[in-house]
């Protein structure tokens, strides 16, 4: 299995230590969405797609990316945010990349979201929210997860 990690990292560093972590497990290069050509990233079997979430949306570089991609066949893909709050409910993040995502043509096969920390205002007043985030735990649920990417989609190719 043939996998890339599309990653916009801004802030803190969050979304790119748990993008390092994933990568690890599947054998991945992480890079920033203008490292990527087009081209190549067709012949990938994996492709993740995350960023920190800025006003609970993906970060406009990535989603900007993701839409000047052409619609056509991609392969399987995965999104994955860090954010100071839960991806969950009605206002889930994660939601309209996705579909982003499957209108471009890619199979979205997961998500994954942990905690970091966030300093957007009025948050940066206090120091920030979820400080030392993402921790240990985090990054070992972010192993989990890749392994079980790495398990689902190496079974198909």
């Amino acid at each position: 299995m043939k996998a890339i990690i599309v990653c916009t990292s801004i802030s803190h560093g969050n979304t790119k230590k748990i993008a390092d972590v994933m990568g690890q497990i599947l054998d991945a290069r992480v890079v920033a969405p203008e490292q990527v050509d087009m081209a190549e990233l067709a012949t990938y079997d994996l492709v993740g797609f995350g960023s920190g979430i800025y006003l609970g949306s993906f970060h406009l570089q990535l989603r900007q990316f993701v839409q000047s991609l052409p619609e056509g066949q991609w392969g399987r893909a995965f999104v994955f945010g860090t954010s100071g709050f839960p991806d969950a409910g009605p206002h889930s993040f994660s939601r309209p990349l996705v579909r982003l995502l499957e209108q471009k043509g890619f199979e979205l096969v997961d998500t994954f979201s942990c905690r970091a920390w966030d300093t957007y205002l009025p948050f940066k007043l206090v120091g920030g929210i979820r400080k030392g985030r993402p921790n240990v735990t985090d990054l070992e649920s972010a192993r989990t997860f890749a392994e079980g990417l790495r398990a689902r989609n190496s079974a198909t190719f």
